[in-house]
């Protein structure tokens, strides 16, 4: 079977309360469809946990609009831990997710009414777009951006996540991976210099590095139409010397923890990703239990050692309770599943706060 990224499925964040994350987020931005909650231990994860199999609670969030989702993950059996050093943008990791928003203006001015720390004016992205940036209650930077994308209608002003702005030590070692291994073929933009949306933004002042990143061809197969078009911002800052975000820290602290993309063909992903000498950090062999849905995932490092995610989605809950399923393994990759089938998730939208 070929390599087919159907898109993010979703971005890890870190937390110390699982469910108040989930809550603001269904709330205030529309992750209201929780695909499953687990509470299980992390098995697989040891290399990046101190070698100490950990506890975990694990909430995966949809937006219906359209985009990613969120794995909200939280430490059940120790304190999830801040970084020492205060993030700067340009630090070696994920700094930022981005959301889709139809109206950015809309967007902004609802969440202006929740006075949160941070939130930036109203400018353009790299590629002329509408765009800001704010800070979640838990200071995890968000980027919302245009984007007209609409897999189905909602009362949200936003939709899910439409990619990430992540910090390199050195942009020209690191496109080659996100080029060849996640097929960001198209590169929309590539400025250097200090940016005005970049200035209200914790060590946004410094003179950075931009390349854009997308895909060429549209997401196919699976869930690829509810996770729509992609897109990576790469930064390098250039005038100081970044930092690891997670240096001393365990993957499940606070923060971004990693990037995560729906695909099909993970065996001849494990084998391209090896050949061009980023081998697979873990790897679940087969199907992976989470809760009510199954998948074989797969962790890989970018040059800085960002973690990206892969799963291979093999069972997704549709009626729960009826004990109805979407089984993957069997049906054909290159088809998106049925419109109708993926809405019928919407069964799972939390109304009140768990």
């Amino acid at each position: 079977m070929a390599k087919i990224i159907n898109g993010i499925q979703q971005i890890g964040i870190g937390v110390a309360d699982a469910k108040s994350v989930f809550n603001w987020y269904r709330k205030y931005l529309g992750f209201d469809i929780l695909v499953f909650e687990d509470i299980a231990t992390a098995d697989l994860m040891t290399q990046y946990t101190n070698h100490k199999v950990e506890r975990r609670h694990a909430l995966l969030s949809l937006n219906m609009k359209g985009g990613g989702g969120l794995e909200i993950w939280q430490f059940t059996g120790r304190i999830p831990t801040a970084s020492k050093t205060p993030f700067l943008m340009g630090d070696l990791g994920i700094n930022c997710m981005k959301i889709r928003a139809a109206n950015v203006l809309d967007a902004h001015s609802n969440l202006k009414a929740l006075n949160l720390d941070t939130l930036g004016a109203l400018s353009a992205t790299q590629d002329g777009k509408p765009h800001f940036f704010f800070q979640d209650p838990w200071s995890n930077l968000v980027e919302v951006v245009q984007d007209d994308y609409l897999f189905s209608e909602t009362k949200s002003i936003s939709g899910g996540v439409i990619g990430t702005i992540i910090g390199v030590s050195d942009m020209d070692s690191a496109l080659p991976f996100y080029q060849m291994i996640l097929g960001y073929d198209v590169q929309a933009s590539d400025r250097s210099g200090s940016f005005e949306d970049f200035k209200e933004l914790p060590g946004g002042t410094h003179a950075f590095r931009r390349v854009l990143l997308k895909h060429q061809k549209s997401a196919v197969g699976g869930f690829g139409e509810l996770l729509g078009p992609t897109e990576i911002e790469l930064i390098q800052v250039i005038d100081r010397k970044p930092i690891k975000i997670y240096k001393d820290r365990l993957w499940g602290d606070l923060g971004y923890i990693h990037l995560c993309f729906d695909i099909n063909g993970m065996k001849m992903l494990r084998d391209e990703a090896k050949d061009l000498g980023f081998p697979f950090t873990v790897d679940s062999a087969d199907s992976f239990d989470m809760g009510d849905a199954a998948g074989h995932f797969s962790y890989i490092e970018d040059p800085d050692g960002t973690l990206i995610e892969f799963v291979e989605t093999h069972k997704v809950p549709i009626l729960k309770k009826l004990g109805i399923f979407i089984n993957l393994k069997k049906r054909n990759p290159l088809n998106p599943l049925p419109k109708w089938l993926v809405k019928a998730m919407q069964v799972h939208r939390v109304k009140r706060n768990l």
